[in-house]
């Protein structure tokens, strides 16, 4: 434990409505196998937002916003958005303005929502639904992004959605702060635009569209499900089915994306907070040093 920092929070913002996911249940694999590995007393409480309503204070240390179902647009103005949003834009004005700042990763659809809420894009249905695995490629700017520093270009994602965001609004983008870190992989073939896949919406925001908290072992059970393979065949193909269930195998694919996309952002987010706390204890020790000296009879 550090001794300038013994005790960290954590708020998960609980996206998924209700509906049985694998997502939870990842964020709460990847904040306990953290802790343990960096013996860090790390609490973290979940808040059920759409359902319940549910909105942590700004007593928490970093923030992560899950994926979920649904329409990223139609829920625009309901009571539940506009909580969230008020701790969003509170969370963007307590970085502002306070010397230790509170982090926030967002996923999938938190992303979607973002994007939508601050106008960086078009958030619009795609032809068809993403699912499986697939490259993303780095941007200049993801190229220097510290989270994505251990990442290699391209890297590989879960995708699951029906939603997209494409047609930037670049000046947005930058008034926020932001950079575009991550697009789609290629398709050569296909006359479409390339949907946005990662997002730095501030110095302390960063989002992706698809699932960093996704495991093999997850993907392979959910996959394994006859609902679930018989889904992918139908949409897809059983080339396509095959290929995934063989690409979860892979070390270097989605894995590799799972051991070092969250843990990075924790590593930033917590390694930002001690820095900053050391930071304020060197200017109170300066102070009380510079006083002493005034006061001095010798």
């Amino acid at each position: 434990m550090h001794p300038i920092k013994p005790h960290w929070k954590v708020a998960v913002l609980d996206m998924y409505e209700g509906v049985p996911n694998e997502g939870m249940r990842c964020i709460r694999e990847i904040l306990t196998g953290y802790a343990s590995m960096h013996n860090l007393d790390l609490q973290f409480d979940e808040f059920e937002v759409r359902n319940q309503i549910q909105i942590p204070d700004l007593s928490y240390d970093f923030y992560i916003s899950t994926g979920g179902p649904g329409s990223p647009v139609a829920s625009e103005g309901s009571e539940w958005e506009n909580a969230y949003f008020s701790l969003i834009n509170n969370l963007i004005e307590w970085n502002k303005k306070e010397a230790v700042k509170k982090p926030a990763f967002f996923i999938c659809h938190s992303y979607q929502l973002m994007c939508r809420y601050y106008q960086l894009g078009n958030v619009c249905k795609r032809k068809s639904p993403a699912f499986g695995v697939f490259p993303v490629h780095k941007t200049g700017d993801g190229m220097q992004e510290k989270v994505f520093s251990a990442l290699p270009d391209p890297f590989y994602i879960v995708d699951s959605r029906n939603w997209q965001v494409i047609e930037l609004n670049h000046d947005k983008i930058a008034e926020m702060g932001g950079q575009v870190l991550a697009i789609e992989k290629e398709r050569p073939h296909v006359p479409l635009e390339r949907a946005t896949m990662a997002i730095r919406f501030n110095e302390h925001f960063i989002g992706t569209q698809f699932h960093p908290e996704a495991d093999a072992a997850g993907m392979h059970m959910y996959l394994l499900q006859d609902e679930k393979k018989q889904q992918v065949i139908n949409s897809h193909s059983v080339e396509k089915y095959e290929s995934m269930i063989s690409q979860l195998t892979d070390p270097d694919k989605i894995m590799l994306t799972h051991d070092r996309l969250l843990t990075a952002f924790l590593d930033y987010a917590i390694y930002g907070s001690l820095s900053a706390r050391l930071a304020a204890i060197e200017r109170s020790v300066q102070v009380t040093a510079h006083n002493d000296e005034e006061h001095s009879f010798f």
